[in-house]
């Protein structure tokens, strides 16, 4: 795989040469020049994390994520339906002991069987948390990563074995006994959930949580704690810990990422790499450099090396590299192999010629020995620019992808999770005649809310309509 595509330009750069691992370094990345058609007056979210800073400030820059209730922070004329869907944010607020702690899954009163969209799930939380950090609400996200800091001390065990330590909840409920006046924690790690899945985004999505707290906040006070601070290290010790692997990736079971049930993304998914990356870029400005916290910022250090340049060369996918694999020998044995997993060209799914265009690229879902899964997750791809895993040329790549395959992607309808959608018998095969994962639908090929707001923040970079001549001139 040495030969060809984007892997001879800076994608193998050094991390180390970077000043720093602060997020704030996305911000002086080359942008994009591509533009989208707006519904709305808005503002763009770019920049990654950091992009807090310069939306929310406490000398009272406007957001447009301002409400009538914070208007008097910061008062700005917003559009209709930012209202509403504050109104509808407020309406899903949780609280213990009377401070918020997080929001539901989803607020659907028509609905008799909520099973457990009642509760706070971590991911879910992420993006309402973000809003409230722009718009000057920090309370509830600090109370949030404290509570959820608390029940990561808990036990956990599903039936008679012991999750890991260091394992976040996927969600937890806070559930009200009106005669004693209490309020109760109750947190599922995966011994409740359905087909009892362990998430494994959890703890990930903690770090990059308490990372845009800090950052929002100014508030370096709650990340330097004893608690916070190991917090972090189990996170870390569960993910960095030395097994019998080969690569740097993160091993991951099929239903354990955030598309949560059978989709085929057992190994090393895009999605969860993506977050990996980015969650280890999120703790090393936050780990103290004692004893404990220098250990794990060497192993972080180490690890994003070995893990950017795996990702960067054998995760990508552009035109010339697509030719590069349909021409691959097969069983090469020794370091100089160049199809170094053994995949079998005739592997390559006939979808994949039309709808890779000459100029664009993405990261492909899965790579794990003879077997790539080619498909389009959106969520992984975002993140990556996000994160700067990926270099900008692959940035850009993958907006030309989108912008060259809108209609397969977006169409009529928000940015797809997945695609292409399974279909017929290869469904009932990889999903389990999953009815929820029928084709087009759910994760399936559909859009999922919680999986579609990181998609937003690189589209926001504004997709160009026009055609590549018309740019060039």
């Amino acid at each position: 795989m040495e030969g060809g595509g984007l892997r001879k330009v800076s994608s193998h750069a050094s991390i180390a040469e970077a000043d720093d691992f602060d997020l704030s370094r996305l911000l002086d990345r080359p942008r994009l020049n591509i533009e989208r058609k707006r519904s709305f007056d808005e503002r763009s979210l770019t920049g990654g994390l950091d992009g807090l800073e310069s939306i929310y400030s406490p000398s009272g820059h406007r957001s447009v994520f301002d409400t009538p209730a914070s208007s008097a922070r910061n008062s700005f004329e917003t559009h209709p339906m930012i209202v509403d869907a504050w109104d509808a944010l407020r309406r899903s607020m949780v609280h213990f002991k009377g401070q918020p702690v997080g929001t539901i899954a989803a607020y659907d009163h028509a609905s008799e069987e909520v099973l457990n969209y009642d509760q706070v799930f971590v991911r879910d939380f992420v993006p309402s948390a973000l809003a409230f950090l722009m718009n000057g609400e920090p309370d509830i996200v600090k109370n949030f990563l404290l509570k959820t800091l608390l029940l990561q001390g808990w036990e956990k065990r599903v039936d008679r074995f012991k999750l890991g330590e260091g394992a976040m909840p996927a969600s937890f409920k806070v559930l009200h006994d009106p005669v004693r006046k209490t309020d109760t924690l109750m947190a599922d790690f995966g011994e409740s959930a359905i087909g009892r899945v362990a998430p494994v985004d959890s703890g990930f999505w903690w770090i990059i949580l308490l990372r845009a707290y800090t950052k929002s906040t100014g508030d370096l006070s709650l990340a330097e704690t004893d608690e916070c601070q190991k917090g972090m290290r189990l996170i870390l010790a569960l993910c960095l810990s030395e097994g019998f692997d080969t690569f740097p990736t993160l091993l991951c079971a099929d239903g354990c990422s955030m598309i949560d049930r059978r989709m085929g993304v057992y190994g090393y998914p895009i999605e969860i790499q993506a977050l990996f990356f980015m969650a280890l870029r999120c703790a090393l400005p936050m780990l103290k450099h004692d004893a404990e916290g220098k250990e794990f910022v060497e192993r972080i250090v180490k690890r994003l090396h070995a893990l950017s340049f795996h990702m960067r060369s054998y995760f990508w996918l552009d035109f010339q590299q697509l030719n590069d694999i349909y021409r691959y020998k097969t069983e090469e044995y020794s370091h100089t192999a160049v199809n170094k997993f053994n995949v079998i060209p005739d592997s390559i799914p006939d979808w994949v010629f039309d709808f890779m265009p000459t100029r664009g690229g993405y990261f492909i879902g899965n790579v794990s020995p003879a077997r790539m899964d080619f498909r389009w997750f959106a969520l992984g791809n975002c993140v990556a620019i996000l994160s700067s895993l990926a270099t900008p040329e692959q940035s850009m790549a993958i907006m030309d992808l989108i912008e060259a395959r809108w209609e397969e992607l977006v169409a009529e309808m928000p940015l797809k999770i997945t695609y292409p959608a399974f279909d017929n018998h290869e469904w009932r095969i990889v999903t389990g005649c999953d009815p929820k994962n029928t084709r087009w639908s759910y994760h399936n090929g559909g859009s999922w809310p919680v999986l579609l707001w990181l998609p937003l923040q690189p589209a926001s970079r504004q997709v160009d309509h026009r055609s590549p001549d018309e740019r060039s001139s």
